[in-house]
């Protein structure tokens, strides 16, 4: 027996039936790209690796039911065949979003080379803590990386503040977006009661969760901004020292984003220029799509960027 023309279904299982296999193939095979060929999937943040695994668990479940049920004609109202198109996007841009996440690796960088070695390092499942070895501390850094960057690549320039004195713990954001979780850094104040003076810090959106952590934690002493500039008015935020560090061929954090930047932090904010700097100058992680092209070499700017550091961790004294 046929449908008459008029009847309110129609049948789409050989399209959807290929359409649900593409989805599978991606669900399936990009988080496996991610967690085989990129390291720092499972050295980050557990939730990206707990994300990608899910997706490939529900990925091979569909697959046994897309095989299961190969056979099956089946139709479909056309509100229903609507949504299982609309579903089926769904999951190839999710999918798509899940790539994009896809981290910045950390490249060793030069500025290690200079440090000595006597500091003790201890990776955490959400924090990389670095300290000077065998010596007391009351200072510290709370550092957020930059969107999709890795949390090593800002240990070896930040290795100098620790030579200096200061305790660093450079945060392992979920899904390296710092905006996730901006208040992490309180966990880190928390478990390190010996600190009397604290900085955050962040590098690009790192940077943007940091000011946002200090305009509304009294109890932070200094923000640390690495190309980078808060989104709301820090006029008033009564003691806190700012020190603004860029690079003049920044890409994405221009010098007229920083310039603009004055009016919303404090009156005696210190801002550092960097002659030939970019952004990925900041970190260690290689080029950066849309960044600037740098004029000066890696390793003089980033000894002048952990320089600039250093001292200003040292200045800061708790209120």
């Amino acid at each position: 027996m046929t449908s008459s023309p008029d009847a309110p279904s129609v049948t789409r299982r050989p399209v959807l039936f290929w359409a649900s296999a593409l989805c599978v193939a991606a669900l399936v095979l990009a988080p496996l790209w991610m967690l085989l060929g990129n390291p720092v999937v499972l050295r980050g943040h557990p939730l990206l690796p707990a994300l990608l695994v899910t997706a490939v668990v529900v990925g091979l479940l569909w697959a046994v039911l897309l095989w299961r049920r190969r056979r099956a004609s089946r139709k479909r109202s056309a509100l229903r065949a609507t949504g299982a198109w609309a579903g089926r996007v769904a999951v190839l841009a999710l999918v798509a979003m899940l790539v994009w996440l896809n981290p910045f690796a950390y490249q060793q960088g030069a500025v290690a080379a200079g440090s000595s070695s006597k500091v003790s390092v201890v990776e955490e499942p959400t924090a990389i803590v670095m300290r000077p070895d065998g010596a007391p501390v009351s200072k510290g850094l709370v550092f957020y990386p930059g969107a999709r960057v890795e949390a090593r690549s800002y240990a070896d320039i930040l290795k100098p503040a620790v030579d200096a004195g200061v305790l660093v713990v450079i945060l392992k954001t979920p899904l390296n977006l710092s905006l996730l979780d901006g208040n992490q850094a309180r966990g880190v104040m928390e478990a390190h009661p010996e600190i009397s003076t604290w900085t955050v810090g962040g590098h690009s959106l790192g940077g943007v969760s940091a000011s946002s952590f200090a305009l509304s934690n009294q109890d932070v002493d200094g923000l640390l901004l690495y190309a980078s500039y808060p989104l709301d008015s820090m006029r008033d935020r009564a003691g806190l020292k700012v020190l603004s560090i860029s690079g003049t061929e920044d890409g994405l954090s221009t010098p007229a984003k920083i310039d603009a930047s004055r009016g919303l932090l404090p009156l005696d904010a210190a801002f550092v220029e960097v002659q030939g700097g970019n952004h990925a100058f900041f970190g260690d992680y290689g080029p950066q799509p849309g960044d600037g092209e740098p004029t000066v070499d890696r390793d003089v700017a980033q000894g002048q960027i952990a320089a600039a550091t250093a001292a200003f961790l040292t200045r800061i004294d708790g209120g």
